[in-house]
């Protein structure tokens, strides 16, 4: 955040200096104090550009990252609000489950292991199918992708939004 505030403020500060020069006829007229507008007219141009880049190089960014302020990943499909864990699942699922199921809570659209908006199942299945593997013993979820807190996590958000959307 800081960051950015830095570039934006540095971009400020250029800019005024650009319009500063272009106000005052250019470099040379700048260098020489020459004026071609009354006092009174620059004033009030200097003024209503300085507005304009304000609200341009502060408001917009200002409003962007209040908007953005708000904590976004805790929102699901269904009117679902996540827990922490829950949060900490989805990252995890996008990771090492997505490329194989679908999840429509998660933009998963894999074809090789079951869609679990349809089969909508519970934590304890998620974990068991997690430390266990699955496919009747072919091999094709291997056991334990993840495991503890991790597993946990990956449960706790499949079970809150599978066939949520």
């Amino acid at each position: 955040m800081v960051a950015a505030l830095a570039f934006v403020l540095a971009f400020l500060v250029l800019g005024l200096g650009v319009v500063f020069v272009a106000f005052r006829g250019g470099p040379r007229r700048a260098v020489r104090g020459g004026s071609i507008a009354s006092r009174r007219g620059r004033q009030l141009t200097g003024v209503g550009v300085t507005l304009v880049v304000l609200a341009f190089g502060v408001a917009v960014p200002l409003a962007i990252a209040v908007a953005n302020g708000k904590n976004h990943a805790k929102r699901a499909p269904g009117g679902v609000t996540l827990e922490a864990d829950e949060v900490a699942g989805r990252a995890l699922f996008a990771k090492y489950c997505s490329t194989c199921h679908t999840l429509a809570a998660a933009n998963a659209v894999g074809k090789v292991g079951p869609n679990l908006d349809t089969l909508h199942p519970p934590k304890v299945l998620v974990l068991d199918a997690i430390a266990n593997g699955r496919a009747r013993g072919q091999g094709q979820m291997p056991a334990g992708l993840v495991d503890g807190q991790d597993a946990k996590d990956v449960a706790a958000f499949v079970a809150a939004v599978a066939g949520m959307k």
